[in-house]
């Protein structure tokens, strides 16, 4: 027996999630944007570290791996969180979506605290930016990043302030889930920073 496709009803198909992208497409030309603008820091990284092999494995020994695994945790968790405020409000939960978005936001706060600390602690080891090639490319790559996650931690009290007049529902989310698509970027982007420079994979 042949099997007959029966297609779904443009709503069934929008709440099932067929034929369409996550969030909007101005997030996702946003998103684009920012991997082709890492991707070309990544380039100028591995150029660097061709030309200065010795530095860079001497310079990722300086720096700290607590703080680079304190930020890989709150990104992670953060993202997590944001990621249940999407599937909560999916499943029609409001007021445990906006516990979860807040939750994220409360975790997010923590990666520029941390990386001011880190920053602290750099400077009093006397690592700066003239400290040679490797710390060159580390604080122009994680400064950048940082840019980044500010503009997505904006991002969250934009969203956030919606979600607690009553902006979304389980039906219409989209902002939600865009700020969850740049967030997660915003995650993976960290997740390569991190063994490229506190770890040297």
């Amino acid at each position: 027996m042949t099997a007959i496709a029966i297609p779904l009803p443009e709503t069934q198909q929008e709440s099932s999630g067929l034929g369409r992208i996550p969030g909007n497409k101005g997030i996702w030309v946003g998103i684009c944007c920012e991997f082709v603008e890492f991707l070309v820091l990544f380039v100028v990284y591995f150029v660097a570290r061709a030309h200065f092999p010795e530095s860079f494995e001497q310079g990722a020994e300086r720096l700290s791996r607590l703080s680079g695994t304190v930020i890989t945790l709150l990104m992670v968790t953060s993202s997590f969180c944001i990621a249940c405020s999407v599937a909560t409000m999916r499943a029609g939960e409001r007021r445990r979506s906006l516990y979860w978005l807040i939750a994220g936001l409360v975790v997010a706060l923590g990666y520029p605290v941390a990386k001011y600390f880190e920053i602290q602690w750099n400077l009093a080891q006397g690592i700066n930016g003239e400290s040679g090639i490797f710390f060159t490319v580390y604080y122009y790559l994680t400064f950048n990043h940082l840019v980044h996650a500010v503009w997505g931690i904006l991002g969250i009290l934009w969203v956030l302030a919606r979600h607690l007049a009553g902006g979304y529902t389980a039906e219409d989310y989209s902002g939600l889930e865009a700020l969850a698509s740049y967030w997660h970027a915003t995650d993976i982007i960290w997740l390569i920073i991190f063994p490229l420079f506190y770890v040297l994979v």
